[in-house]
């Protein structure tokens, strides 16, 4: 039972290029079936989410972390009566345009295409699903429907937003593409606010069991932190034998997961106030309201508190900058080499174009350069400076 103001596939705003319906999918659900079958989905397999994918058999990667924001975004959407299958959609796609490396890939190529355009990683998931796979024989890309599009789209600069409008079909509502909604300071679908928040609440969630494990910050660290510190005492209340040392994993299990657990109820609860407050009767009325999928002011004050103790201990810890140090220097190295001799890409990258400007080929070496796993690049990286900067 989908709420008015929610996404419904049989009102979908329609696809780049026109398709009849599938006899026993809605539209939102056979998006999501295209995005588990594409190869930059299963690449995701071996991209960095915090740790390289050679660290440890158990961090995170992109994949994992998608599937995680999936699973948190369905149980919310489900009991605010959204589209539970837009949710999954966008969650699993909104990392395929991310880069080896994490942040740090993303940062290196950044610099390195700051004459021609730039990167961003969520611009480049829209560019994946719009241009870069190549899976069937009438269009590039996957040709999903607007919705799925949009909400892939979580952030976009004016000068983006402006170049998608040229590039995007004509809609029959007159609205606009997936960049007008910057042009017009306008809010996305409920399921991509909602999507926005479990991205949030997953990666704030992991990174804490993924730091611990890797010994690069400690439990008793973590406690520090008044918003886990919460949940490690109600653990502890409710299981006193988690203070035993061969129980310390699950005791930080534990407090994870009533972290989340109150996160989950506390968006929810938020966000039905908000919508109580501005009563949004359909999709269109939901994107000229301010942002209506929210935590409450305390759970966003102590997350954003949470954040920033897991910015300065884990993702700026000595160990972990060393190695994204050198995860720059492969993605540089990469960069350099394809843009004196684009033929040492090994696909058919160089071919989309008969005759390439000079704006495109290094846009065709970003492409090919963010679609690299981990392992792959640092091997690319190798053969073609002689040099190891990763094990």
């Amino acid at each position: 039972m989908l709420a008015p103001y929610a996404s419904d596939p049989a009102r979908t705003r329609g696809r780049r290029f026109a398709q009849s319906p599938a006899p026993t999918r809605t539209e939102f659900q056979r998006d999501r079936d295209r995005i588990v079958h594409c190869t930059a989905f299963r690449r995701l397999v071996y991209k960095t989410q915090v740790f390289l994918n050679h660290e440890g058999d158990l961090f995170r990667t992109r994949l994992t972390h998608s599937l995680e924001v999936a699973q948190l975004g369905r149980s919310m959407a489900r009991s605010l009566q959204l589209n539970e299958d837009l949710v999954e959609a966008i969650a699993l796609a909104h990392d395929l345009g991310h880069t080896p490396f994490g942040h740090a890939g993303q940062d290196a190529l950044h610099a390195c295409m700051s004459d021609f355009g730039g990167f961003e990683h969520n611009l480049q998931s829209l560019r994946v699903v719009d241009h870069l796979e190549e899976r069937y024989p009438d269009y590039d890309g996957l040709n999903l429907c607007f919705e799925t599009r949009e909400g892939i789209l979580k952030h976009c600069s004016r000068r983006n937003a402006e170049a998608l409008e040229r590039t995007e079909p004509p809609f029959a509502d007159g609205q606009g593409g997936v960049g007008a909604r910057f042009l017009l300071r306008q809010q996305p679908s409920l399921e991509a606010q909602l999507c926005n928040l479990a991205d949030e609440i997953a990666y704030n969630a992991h990174d804490i069991d993924d730091g611990v494990r890797s010994g690069l910050i400690r439990f008793e660290q973590v406690r520090e932190v008044p918003l886990f510190d919460r949940y490690a005492r109600q653990a502890l209340e409710a299981h006193p034998t988690l203070a035993q040392a061969q129980n310390a994993r699950r005791w930080l299990y534990e407090s994870i997961r009533l972290m989340l657990s109150d996160q989950v109820y506390d968006v929810i609860g938020a966000t039905r106030q908000e919508i109580e407050l501005h009563q949004p009767t359909d999709v269109h009325s939901v994107r000229k309201c301010s942002e209506l999928l929210r935590f409450s002011t305390e759970m966003r004050s102590a997350t954003q508190t949470l954040k920033t103790f897991l910015f300065h201990a884990l993702y700026r810890h000595p160990q972990v900058v060393d190695t994204m140090d050198r995860a720059k220097q492969v993605v540089q190295g990469l960069f350099d080499a394809y843009i004196q001799d684009p033929q040492a890409m090994q696909s058919g990258t160089t071919q989309r174009s008969s005759a390439p400007s000079e704006m495109d080929v290094p846009r065709q070496v970003s492409d090919y350069i963010a679609g690299m796993t981990d392992r792959f690049a640092a091997r690319e990286h190798e053969r073609l400076t002689g040099l190891r900067l990763l094990a």
